[in-house]
């Protein structure tokens, strides 16, 4: 509640209203004067009490509507008592606003054999446990994306038990007033969580939820509806084959009159935004499919004792369908008049849109009668080209162009095939025909018979469900094609590689007719769903489509199998067949068991039912058998190939129980299958290409398709779809699990070799590293996490992490990261690390920084420190070719720091031609009249190579990076026990390494004077050193301490820091601006004048720089303590000093380009100092900051790393 409130009260009532709010005495004043002026004087002219009540709540209520309104601020349908248990949750586990709970529930915790009473709260990302009983506190929290198994259970102790484990722990819950919501949740939670893995498909809330009856009371929260609605959602799509876009309104139980048995069967309707289907009570009496767009009238019929509540739906192909005992009619009847109205509009919009295409199109011909691809055909095969196009389409099914027949078989087979047609057709006329056709025991009877050749693409289309994604997307194959003409990229590659392996033995792929189609087709699927592209077996399963399907038709068939029939089957890891053939492992165990162990140490299965699966059995069966199994299989989904791989295995019991390898195992099932033959089959033979590679032992009694696939539905026809679907999410726990379990190991094993860390510590900070990564997944970032997780990258660049994600790490895990410091430094150490510039950082250089702090010795840390500060630094005013010769410049770790000064100098006159210019040590800058490609090739080639980077090769550091290496060893001892002594040390490094770089200037100026000056600039470096620096005293960037200060036992003059960088964030960067030469005399001015230098005599030479962090009010009280300046910290800030004012100088005059230092003398001087070597010679135990990375509780989100974390007893 709000520290200040304004109420408003009737005077006879007790009841108060809150008008506002606010945090603080001048929110609250200004809400009142607001109300002074808007509303106070209105109410003078009311003069009952009650109006007054009555307008201010509305005029209160109105104001919020209207700001909700303009600020779209959503409804928020939660109730109170889930906002407060939501809130409890987030205290609890310390989570962000982001972390969404869904649920919670009372159950029972087993910590050993003790059970815990307490709340088990389910969130999109993490499920957690909370009991408080007895004064002892009990906590859990379980990453969804961390679990391996969920499963429910009953024992005579728990009858009710779920059971979650991840790759360390096990827990039990029990008690649960409802296991099955409690489980289904659970389920989906993990499901989403493993999507995510697999796909980098977040949840995002759907705000478009079906509309609730006013009566229906909101007992759950908007997200546990949601997830609920989508559940119920994708269970519908299944059941009738919808395009996975569709989502479920609502069902309701109804009667539905047949008129092929004249009777009104019990069932269900249910309608969705674009269909209106139904199913019977008994799963294989009757189902319908009714889309919208086919629907001319909807009309409510009188009700009847006989007939109550009906409702008469008419189609174009004119049809009527007659429902019946429908509960609450009217509502219905509305929800379906919305849904026409706006199918109907679509209709219309399509249309327009598609006349104003056809004027445009018409001018250049139809797509489809053009092909993209260039013809390589002879003159003989052009001449065959009826449509004038560079390459013969296929505007029909290719059976029928490449249909041969001999003389010999137009007798009893064709006989027997006409016989199927007319059955076909005797069965339409009967049942209707097309998506509106009643589907029937009699409709499977007739697939399991064999669809006629004639028939085989136009009930593939409909039994898939395609056909109404055809319908509702015209001319979509057509952009396809056009949009991916041309393009390249590696799943073309791979599908040119693959094409003249696609049915090779059939005709209509042995010229280039069949092979442009099949191009195209998987061309244009590879463009529509690049998560997929394409992966081998697609090629197969494809030219099979094209074979019995026109073009658009083929491509429809595969957007249906890839994306609904066959989920995740063709992605670059084939996780989907891989789900599957766990499934058949658990189906093989339960239905053969006494084959099973046999099959499982010979480990045949889940070689055999790799292939089978993905290819629908064509690569295994003769071509004319296995299009048996493909029809069966659109009509009945995966159980047909589930059932039929049973049968296989149980046909050859005997045979495989003999076997004594897997190599003897193959050859008998692979026997078996060659011998599957189709004696209906009105084709010629096409040579099976597996028969060629079994032995030539006595071939296999001949089996019939027809017998084999009724014998699979007779013996294992009871497997249900949602059974499958059940173990499928238990596989597929397992199976990502089991890809990321592996993922790490190649990972670790690729960079155990390059680094001290141990294996098993190198998967602890893997996990932190990928633990990281979902963090940011969940609770958002920067950017896209997206753009760091792709699973079709190498293991390597699976999992990258930004800068954001770094800083996080660098705090927990790094040796260097004490104080408020260490963001600065982690952003200057991710830059070093980020090689290719691309923000993002994999976890071989996450390791590789973290290896040379905790194992590299002295010189290799060093090195590091300094290299972090050498890099040049970002300008973001800075255009393009600017920074791309600093990008440039950090890669060719040999070029001098003048580089970029000469570039300037010299490259303003010259026209930018956009190459980049590199001078190096050994050569001058010259312009390049053509481009030597092969040169920047060859230093490409010896920078790619490893070599071991000498001291010498490290670029020198100039005095703005100087500056901030020196704020970076100040800021590094903030919390160090000896930082006192740190301090010291530092001080005398830098007063020495100033000494050095001002020394290093003067040689270097006097390099550029006349011969007869440079004589007489030789001197001892004693005389050197005592120079008065009047024109030449050092403005250290932005903070300018003068030169000198008094000693303790005099008294001290306060001297005021200059610090013109506070306005700036830790990390800006100094831009060096050119400046003329008449400017460089002038550069280094004084900020104290040469009359009030030469008064303080107890002024020293050289000037050291103040440590402290930007942010930070603290200066640094400085002593002259042995001639060596010395920084204490100090509270106290110090008072403006008179004399210095406010008088700044720019960027440009305050530093001094010609001062630099080298490695070697950075190294030399803090060789000097005993307490710096003992600091970066310290051992760092790894081991403890990893655990400590485990355990720490960051604000804001939950333990960074730990699956699941232990549970922690308190009391």
């Amino acid at each position: 509640m709000a520290p200040f409130r304004i109420l408003y009260q009737t005077p006879d009532s007790l009841v108060y209203w809150i008008i506002a709010h606010g945090t603080s005495r001048k929110e609250i004043t200004e809400h009142w004067e607001w109300l002074e002026h808007n509303l106070l004087q209105t109410l003078s002219i009311f003069e009952n009490e009650n109006d007054i009540t009555t307008f201010v709540k509305g005029k209160v209520q109105g104001i919020i509507a209207e700001y909700n309104k303009n600020h779209d601020v959503k409804e928020d349908d939660d109730t109170d008592k889930f906002k407060e248990a939501s809130s409890k949750f987030r205290k609890l586990f310390v989570m962000p606003e982001e972390e969404k709970l869904v649920n919670y529930y009372s159950c029972s915790y087993w910590k050993g054999k003790v059970p815990r009473q307490g709340w088990l709260y389910l969130s999109i990302n993490h499920l957690c446990f909370y009991s408080y009983l007895l004064g002892k506190e009990a906590k859990l929290v379980v990453r969804w994306a961390d679990i391996t198994q969920l499963e429910k259970s009953a024992t005579l102790l728990l009858p009710d038990v779920i059971k979650v484990s991840t790759r360390t722990n096990e827990h039990v819950f029990s008690v649960f007033l409802n296991i099955n919501e409690t489980f289904k949740l659970a389920e989906q939670l993990a499901n989403i969580a493993m999507r995510r893995l697999l796909d980098n498909k977040g949840f995002e809330l759907d705000r478009s939820l079906p509309k609730l009856k006013k009566k229906s009371p909101k007992k759950v929260s908007a997200l546990k509806r949601d997830l609920d609605a989508r559940a119920k959602s994708e269970r519908y799509r299944a059941l009738f084959r919808l395009p996975k876009d569709e989502k479920l309104d609502g069902h309701t139980d109804c009667t539905l009159w047949t008129p092929f048995n004249k009777m009104h069967i019990l069932g269900q309707m249910f309608v969705s935004t674009n269909y209106i289907c139904f199913t019977s009570k008994e799963e294989t009496l009757c189902s319908l499919i009714i889309p919208l767009r086919e629907v001319t009238i909807v009309e409510k019929a009188d009700s009847s004792n006989v007939l109550p509540s009906p409702l008469s739906i008419s189609t174009k192909n004119r049809m009527t369908f007659l429902f019946a005992n429908l509960k609450d009619r009217d509502f219905l009847v509305q929800r379906i008049s919305d849904f026409l109205q706006q199918t109907t509009s679509k209709i219309y919009l399509e249309r327009e849109l598609n006349s104003s295409d056809d004027e445009v199109s018409s001018h250049h011909g139809s797509l489809l009668s053009c092909s993209p691809q260039q013809s390589l055909a002879s003159e003989v095969e052009r001449t065959f080209n009826l449509n004038h196009s560079s390459v013969p389409t296929a505007s029909e099914a290719l059976m029928t162009v490449y249909r041969r027949r001999s003389p010999e078989e137009f007798n009893p087979k064709l006989a027997k095939e006409f016989l199927k047609e007319q059955a076909w057709k005797n069965h339409f006329t009967e049942y209707g025909e097309g998506v509106c056709m009643y589907r029937t025991e009699k409709t499977k009877e007739l697939v399991l018979k064999g669809i006629p050749e004639s028939m085989r693409g136009e009930l593939w289309l409909l039994f898939s469900g395609a056909i109404n994604e055809m319908a509702t997307h015209p001319g979509y194959y057509e952009d396809l094609v056009e949009k991916s003409m041309g393009k390249y990229n590696l799943a073309t590659e791979e599908i040119e590689r693959d094409l003249h392996r696609s049915l090779p033995e059939h005709p209509a792929f042995q010229n280039e007719m069949g092979i442009a189609a099949l191009r195209r087709v998987l061309t244009a699927y590879a463009f529509r769903n690049p998560n997929i592209g394409y992966c081998q077996a697609m090629n197969i399963v494809t030219s099979v489509l094209l074979l019995y399907a026109k073009e658009e038709e083929a491509f429809w068939l595969l957007v249906a199998l890839c994306e609904r029939m066959l989920p995740d089957y063709y992605n670059t890891r084939v996780v989907g067949a891989l789900v599957d053939q766990g499934v058949f492992e658990e189906l093989a165990r339960e239905y053969v068991p006494q084959l099973y162990d046999c099959m499982q140490d010979l480990g045949v299965i889940s070689t055999i039912s790799l292939s089978w699966f993905l290819t629908l059995f064509l690569s295994v069966m003769p071509f004319e058998s296995a299009v048996v199994v493909v029809d069966c299989f659109f009509y009945d989904g995966i159980k047909v190939i589930f059932q039929l791989a049973l049968s296989v295995l149980h046909a050859n019991i005997h045979q495989l129980l003999g076997c004594k390898d897997d190599g003897e195992a193959m050859t008998v099932l692979g026997r078996y299958l060659d011998s599957v033959t189709n004696k209906d089959s009105t084709l010629p033979p096409i040579p099976h290409l597996h028969s060629l590679l079994t032995d030539n032992g006595e071939p296999h009694p001949e089996v019939d398709i027809f017998r084999l696939v009724r014998s699979s539905y007779e013996k294992f026809g009871f497997i249900r779809a949602d059974v499958i679907e059940q173990m499928r999410f238990k596989q597929r726990l397992r199976v990502i699990q089991t890809i990321e379990d592996t993922t790490k190991r190649n990972v670790v094993r690729t960079i155990v070799t390059e680094t001290a860390f141990s294996i098993d510590e190198l998967e602890e900070l893997y996990v932190l590293f990928k633990a990281e990564h979902l963090t940011s997944y969940y609770w958002g970032g920067s950017n896209n996490p997206t753009e760091r997780h792709d699973p079709s990258l190498p293991y390597l660049e699976q999992y990258r992490i930004n800068v954001e994600q770094f800083k996080g790490l660098f705090s927990l895990l790094f040796p260097w990261s004490n104080g408020n410091h260490s963001d600065p430094l982690a952003a200057r150490f991710f830059r070093l690390l980020d090689q290719n510039g691309d923000a993002l950082i994999n976890f071989r250089d996450f390791i590789n920084g973290l290896g040379v702090l905790c194992h590299g010795d002295l010189t290799e840390k060093l090195k590091l420190l300094y290299k972090m500060h050498v890099l040049p630094e970002i300008l973001h005013e800075q255009e393009e070719p600017d920074s791309a010769f600093e990008a440039t410049q950090y890669f060719f770790e040999d070029i001098t720091p003048e580089t970029s000064i000469s570039r300037d100098s010299k490259g303003r006159g010259e026209k930018d031609d956009g190459f980049v210019r590199v001078t190096f040590k050994t050569e001058k800058v010259k312009k390049l009249s053509t481009p030597d490609y092969r040169h920047y090739l060859k230093l490409w080639n010896e920078e790619t190579k490893p070599k071991q980077e000498s001291t010498k090769d490290l670029p020198k550091l100039n005095q703005s990076q100087f500056i901030e290496l020196c704020k970076t060893l100040y800021s590094m001892f903030s919390e160090d026990i000896a930082e006192q002594e740190l301090y010291h040390a530092t001080a005398t490094v830098t007063s020495l390494l100033l000494e050095m770089g001002e020394v290093g200037k003067l040689f270097s100026s006097c390099s550029k004077k006349d011969a007869i000056q440079e004589g007489k600039s030789h001197s001892s470096s004693r005389d050197l050193l005592d120079l008065k620096p009047t024109e030449d005293a050092l403005d250290l960037g932005d903070i300018f301490i003068p030169a000198g200060l008094e000693d303790k036992s005099s008294s001290r003059e306060e001297v005021q820091v200059h610090d013109a960088s506070e306005d700036l964030p830790p990390m800006q960067d100094i831009k060096l601006e050119d400046s003329s030469l008449k400017e460089a005399g002038t550069s280094s001015a004084m900020l104290i004048s040469d009359d009030e230098t030469k008064d303080d005599t107890s002024m020293s030479s050289y000037s050291v720089l103040s440590a402290g962090s930007h942010e930070l009010d603290d200066k640094l009280q400085c002593e002259d303590i042995a001639e060596d300046t010395v920084l204490v910290r100090s509270d106290n800030r110090p008072e403006r000093s008179s004399h210095l004012g406010d008088r700044r100088l720019p960027h440009s005059t305050s530093i001094d380009k010609d001062w630099a230092i080298t490695f070697e003398q950075f190294l030399a001087s803090v060789l000097t100092e005993q307490a710096l070597v003992q600091y970066f010679e310290q051992p760092v135990d790894v081991a403890s900051r990893i655990t400590n990375a485990k355990n720490v509780q960051k604000v804001g989100r939950p333990r960074l790393s730990t699956s699941d974390y232990e549970i922690s007893l308190s009391g």
